[in-house]
């Protein structure tokens, strides 16, 4: 299959090109480049990559494109917040146009990565694809508005599927820290404590990113019937943990690193996820990793590149500290489009002077 990945150069797309195209699928990658900066890591073949705003997708950039996997929106709830109209113009706006393109372009298949974050607040036991959804913040109110917009664009030629991913973990060459379990085991490698600020009650499912591209994957593969407008949470019934678990989890893989907890938080978000439904319309998909298992392969990784403070904290690395940084730098606009790069605007600068 001909797939274009949007968000091929982030934390997931970095490991989901590779995979797909070791498993024989040709590869096109889209993304604006926030998170070019750095890698923890090299590994994998990377796929021809397209430069380009999925808010400026026309239908020449689809062209040939048998199947879309969209990745690329402002990832994260402090990252929504930062410009929250912004957010909504690149993640709901931008990501149904996306769709609307690829519909009207012929692509077959358009595989969402939604969050179970729209889940945010529950009451119930154990939520699952029928429960209520409850956003809390601008990034998880996008996923629903997604989710209902692109699931009306569903057609006989037009196959959406709609993943709701656990909160991700595990090692990528475009590295995130601002996620819990990754968070945790870098303060573990680079301070040896974790002094949690909250009492770690609320629940989170986790999910490892390679168990996600593995169920893009099983989607892009699986009979049109069983995915077709299916709305399916990515994860494991039984990797729903406890914020204080896992870090007592990281604590006992790291040496030497001390654990504590403080008070209840003010953030009430807590929900257990059922996962029930992806096993039965892809019975293939198993999860491969748990907590204590992305753990170690972080600890693993942390010793074989030998990392250091300075790689930890780099801003490329915590995706707010990066878009504020482009910003800051007058290297995007307010509305997060490129602006011209330094050289350009000085030239721009010495012309029009010269023209007075």
């Amino acid at each position: 299959m001909r797939v274009l990945i949007s968000g091929s150069e982030g934390y997931l797309g970095a490991l989901l090109a590779p995979l797909l195209m070791r498993s024989g699928h040709e590869v096109i990658g889209l993304d604006t480049g926030f998170y070019k900066d750095r890698s923890l890591f090299v590994s994998g073949t990377t796929p021809l990559t397209k430069a380009k705003d999925i808010r400026q997708i026309d239908a020449n950039d689809l062209e040939g494109i048998e199947a879309v996997v969209h990745l690329a929106e402002l990832s994260n709830d402090p990252t929504g917040a930062l410009q929250p109209q912004v957010t909504f113009d690149i993640n709901h706006g931008g990501s149904v146009q996306l769709a609307k393109v690829a519909r009207q372009a012929g692509v077959r298949r358009f595989v969402y990565t939604s969050s179970c974050s729209v889940y945010g607040v529950s009451d119930q036991e154990m939520v699952d694809e029928t429960s209520p959804v409850s956003p809390q913040t601008a990034y998880a109110e996008c996923k629903v508005r997604v989710e209902r917009d692109v699931s009306a664009l569903a057609d006989t030629g037009f196959s959406p599927t709609f993943l709701r991913n656990a909160t991700a973990y595990g090692a990528s060459p475009r590295m995130r820290f601002d996620i819990v379990l990754n968070n945790l085991c870098g303060l573990a490698w680079t301070t040896r404590e974790i002094r949690m600020t909250s009492d770690g009650t609320p629940w989170r499912p986790l999910v490892h990113a390679l168990d996600v591209c593995a169920a893009v994957q099983a989607v892009l593969e699986a009979p049109r019937d069983a995915v077709h407008n299916e709305v399916l949470n990515v994860g494991d019934t039984e990797h729903n943990y406890k914020i204080r678990d896992i870090g007592t989890v990281v604590g006992d893989v790291f040496p030497g690193c001390s654990v504590s907890f403080g008070p209840p938080s003010r953030d009430n978000r807590s929900y257990r996820v059922s996962f029930a439904k992806i096993r039965h319309h892809l019975p293939r998909f198993r999860c491969a990793w748990d907590a204590r298992s992305g753990a170690e392969q972080l600890l693993a990784l942390f010793q074989a590149v030998d990392m250091t403070p300075e790689d930890f904290s780099f801003r490329a690395f915590t995706r707010l500290r990066q878009l504020e940084y482009l910003i800051r730098t007058r290297q995007i606009d307010e509305q997060f489009f490129w602006l011209p790069c330094l050289e350009q605007r000085e030239a721009a600068h010495v012309q029009r002077s010269g023209e007075i």
